[in-house]
């Protein structure tokens, strides 16, 4: 907003520099325009005011093209133009125009000649003499014309007279008349300039009060009421992301790819060691003290679709009673200062799970029982949320998992006191199926309080549960061949002296399949490796299943282990110490390859591999800080993990088989996969 008003101001301010301009070239020009048209209007003027007069003293009956000539008894009379007359005419003595023809003559004389004499003292002849160009008939015709009084003597021509007299008011008026033309010009070029030089300092009066109405200070209630429109607050949210993820971004803009090291007119170049690429490194850490103090994360995804995003979970904060209970974040490998998204709940989210399938919406499981849905496209706010009833979950909801295709998926939820439900991803008013997990063996309630569950890949119908006793049970959505649906009864996969805590299906991924070995971590400091029993030989008898192997290296609580995505036989875990330790089951089994101290000692809940290439692992610590960490090569499998690893698991079954008499076709079988 500011910047947008900034160039308003701007652009304002050029607006009127370009009108200040524009009338001093306009007032440059006129000026020109004068000085090179007033010298050609006031010949303009002259010419138009000549021929005015010209008409004028024409009509009056003078001959533009003569003069007059006084006669010798009227000294000192000015000459004035000729009167025009058609013909030959004469004054006669008795007072009388004539007119005399001249047939002999072959011109007409265009002078005149008038001669005023006195006869009898009372009459004045006046003779004219006219030489046509041409030989007219003409005719002689007698005309009195005045007659003067006898006592009056004065000789003078009073026609001549007069007609000078006209001449000089014809000329002094001429004069006026150009004076009055130019006034008049200048007049009306004054006048319009006027009007413009008044129309551009209005229009500048008018930017300049704009001008200083948007650079004007704002008062206390003004910037509050900016400060606080949603708008506004949108608008900043959006914009600091984008100049924080171009600030956290490490590639040099700048960089010249024509320039290189050189040393002695040869460039060099940077070998890497052996060791470089395969150890643990840290790439950022996740906090934000406003959402993350006094909280702990409990659960933790990565985005299906953008590998830069990952999710956390978070518990309640005890010292703020007025935040929400539980949040979940979204943070960003690019904006590493707050998180991308802050979803709110009114409960501990204990579970979160991204939708493989939409790319924007997000699944929590909360102490309260209740499964939320958030969507980026959102506000904080869950979108859908499943009601408080005995329909769905009424217990806290500590693992959920995402299954099925892009057309037909479910999302399975499972509680503390053995409720498992599926749910539709757009009505979650209630659930589409519900089970009841109760097992018979169970002393004082048939309850089977789950923890964790996962499916195998490719397994819709059938999963495991980790449980708070610390057994592992196998149950079926369906009723399917040989099995009903529920909780299997007769198959214990008893091995955990404590609570299960995590519990995780080896990827179905390479040339072999190992998808019915799964990971289980404890609180008894434990991780155990597990083979599923076979669904098409179901128990009908109570056996207990022990684990293939187990690993004992821990120091504390372990509260997660996780399959690697990419490579078959590595495999990572975190417990209660702060530590996470990589294993490779074809390098050492009794010993893991890297173990790294994360954050300061403090507990990791979670941990969780990327789905892009297993690359990065994201690690949930209990101070409330989201780490990521890159492992490196360790990373990329060779081709023969996969055999190796088939020979790791025989070994480990051989034992196991001498140790609880596990059968030599049940050990065959294991070596062998599925």
């Amino acid at each position: 907003m500011a910047e947008r008003r900034r160039a308003e101001i701007e652009a304002k301010k050029a607006k009127l520099e370009a009108l200040r301009k524009a009338r001093a070239d306009r007032q440059r020009a006129e000026n020109e325009r004068r000085q090179t048209e007033v010298p050609s209007a006031s010949v303009a003027a002259r010419r138009e005011v000549d021929d005015l007069v010209n008409s004028l003293v024409g009509s009056r009956g003078l001959d533009s093209g003569g003069d007059v000539t006084p006669s010798s008894s009227m000294p000192g009379t000015p000459p004035r133009q000729s009167a025009l007359f058609y013909g030959t005419s004469a004054l006669s003595p008795s007072g009388r125009v004539s007119r005399q023809s001249d047939v002999g003559s072959d011109r007409i004389s265009m002078g005149t000649t008038m001669i005023a004499t006195a006869n009898s003292g009372t009459e004045h002849v006046i003779e004219r003499t006219l030489t046509p160009r041409f030989v007219p008939d003409l005719i002689d015709v007698e005309q009195e014309l005045f007659e003067l009084p006898q006592r009056e003597r004065v000789i003078y021509n009073k026609e001549v007279q007069t007609t000078a007299v006209e001449v000089e008011t014809a000329e002094i008026s001429i004069e006026d008349i150009r004076q009055q033309l130019q006034r008049e010009r200048e007049r009306e070029l004054e006048a319009d300039r006027t009007v413009r030089e008044k129309e551009l300092e209005e229009e500048s009066i008018q930017l300049d009060k704009e001008i200083e109405q948007e650079i004007r200070e704002l008062s206390e209630e003004e910037r509050t009421s900016i400060l606080i429109a949603p708008e506004f607050l949108d608008f900043v949210e959006q914009s600091s992301k984008i100049v924080q993820r171009a600030l956290n971004d490490g590639y040099d803009y700048i960089r010249d790819y024509t320039v290189g090291t050189e040393t002695n007119g040869q460039v060099l170049f940077h070998l890497p060691d052996d060791s470089e690429g395969k150890r643990v490194k840290r790439i950022c850490a996740f906090y934000d003290e406003r959402y993350g103090k006094n909280r702990s994360i409990t659960d933790i995804d990565w985005s299906p679709k953008y590998p830069e995003l990952s999710v956390a979970s978070y518990n309640k904060n005890p010292a703020a009673l007025n935040e929400p209970d539980g949040i979940v974040a979204v943070w960003n490998l690019h904006l590493l200062e707050r998180p991308e998204f802050v979803f709110h709940s009114q409960s501990d989210v204990l579970s979160v799970t991204c939708s493989p399938f939409h790319s924007n919406l997000v699944f929590g499981g909360t102490y309260s029982g209740q499964i939320l849905l958030w969507d980026t496209r959102s506000k904080h706010l869950p979108v859908l949320k499943t009601p408080l009833s005995a329909a769905g979950h009424t217990h806290p909801v500590y693992a959920m998992r995402m299954v099925g295709t892009q057309n037909a998926h479910n999302l399975i939820t499972s509680s503390t006191d053995g409720t498992v439900c599926s749910w539709l991803v757009d009505m979650l008013a209630q659930p589409q199926e519900t089970l009841e997990l109760i097992h018979a063996g169970h002393n004082k309630t048939g309850e089977v309080a789950i923890t964790t569950l996962d499916f195998p890949d490719n397994e819709t119908t059938t999963f495991w549960v980790g449980t708070e006793e610390g057994n592992v049970y196998q149950a079926n959505r369906y009723d399917r061949a040989g099995a009903k649906a529920g909780l299997n009864q007769h198959d214990i996969y008893k091995g955990h002296a404590g609570p299960v805590m995590g519990l995780h299906f080896h990827p179905l991924v390479g040339p072999v399949d190992f998808s019915d070995l799964f990971l289980t971590a404890s609180v008894d400091w434990t991780v155990k490796l597990w083979r599923a029993k076979s669904l098409a030989k179901p128990s009908t008898t109570a056996q207990t299943i022990p684990p293939i192997y187990s690993f004992d290296e821990a120091d504390d609580y372990v509260y997660d282990a996780k399959w690697h995505p990419a490579h078959p036989a590595v495999f990572g875990t975190a417990n209660g110490s702060g530590k996470f330790e990589l294993w490779n089951l074809n390098n050492d089994t009794e010993v893991s390859a890297v173990t790294t101290n994360v954050g300061t000692g403090r507990a990791i809940n979670k941990l969780e591999w990327d789905r892009k290439d297993g690359r990065r692992v994201a690690l949930g610590c209990s101070d409330g800080k989201l780490y990521i960490y890159d492992i490196g090569d360790i990373a990329i499998p060779r081709e023969s993990e996969w055999t190796d690893l088939q020979k790791t698991i025989a070994g480990m079954v051989s034992n196991s088989s001498q140790t609880n008499g596990v059968v030599d076709g049940d050990a065959t079988r294991i070596i062998a996969g599925r």
